[in-house]
């Protein structure tokens, strides 16, 4: 159903080094967005067994829109380059680079899939990989090139956990807007938000819930506003008080 290589990809001006892992699937099956929507299976990776590697950043190109079973899902299909930048912890040293890779995989049904990776990455390759250049020129717009202009968020107690309602001020990406709001803390669910735009105005509501039911503190700056369209997105980080 899907293979996975990694592109050992080159080391930057900046001491990072860009490399990419790449998921070939099988004709007709698809996997997901790191916020997989109403019926996706949510990808996990484990960087642990890797040598000279202080962290990892996940730079996901912009995914698209898809029903599985009557339900709204995001994700990909086909070929998914996902560029992967790297900080080493020695500058200058070749990294070892070990992943644990847990998605789903979906056609008529939809299957979890478990992959292990290696790969060494030297530190003398300096020419860019068009396929990862190509994925990272994928990516969503920022706040800026969207012409976003306000971002505020409401944010309210409710039985069990927070509402929130955030407000921007963009002009339309494009057909099929939908509002995807993510949160810093990974033990937090947040419910698929209701959307609704006027003109220039989008408004996008949603719960939040400690998955354990427990009680939990929301950081503003660390709420993350997705919008997609139908081929476009914007990524917008942080949101202020109303």
């Amino acid at each position: 159903m899907v293979q996975v290589s990694i592109l050992p990809g080159w080391r930057m001006a900046d001491g990072t080094h860009m490399a990419a892992l790449k998921f070939t699937l099988e004709n007709g099956w698809k996997t997901y967005w790191r916020a997989p929507g109403e019926a996706g299976i949510p990808p996990r990776f484990d960087w642990n067994g890797s040598r000279n590697l202080n962290s990892v950043s996940v730079e996901w190109p912009t995914p698209k829109q898809t029903l599985t079973n009557g339900m709204h899902t995001i994700g990909y299909e086909h070929d998914l380059v996902l560029p992967v930048r790297l900080t080493p912890a020695q500058g200058g040293q070749p990294i070892l680079l070990r992943a644990q890779i847990e998605i789903g995989v979906c056609s008529d049904i939809c299957v979890p899939v478990s992959k292990a990776v290696m790969m060494d990455l030297p530190s003398d390759q300096t020419r860019p990989d068009p396929q990862i250049a190509a994925a990272l020129a994928a990516r969503p717009y920022s706040a800026a090139e969207a012409g976003v202009s306000r971002v505020a968020c409401r944010i309210t107690p409710i039985d069990g956990g927070l509402r929130v309602l955030a407000e921007v001020d963009m002009p339309v990406m494009g057909k099929n807007e939908v509002v995807v709001l993510e949160t810093d803390n990974p033990s937090l669910w947040v419910t698929q938000p209701q959307s609704s735009r006027k003109g220039n105005h989008l408004r996008a509501e949603a719960d939040i819930f400690h998955a354990e039911g427990r009680g939990f503190m929301l950081n503003r700056a660390g709420l993350r506003i997705t919008i997609l369209s139908s081929g476009d997105a914007v990524d917008i980080r942080g949101c202020s008080g109303t």
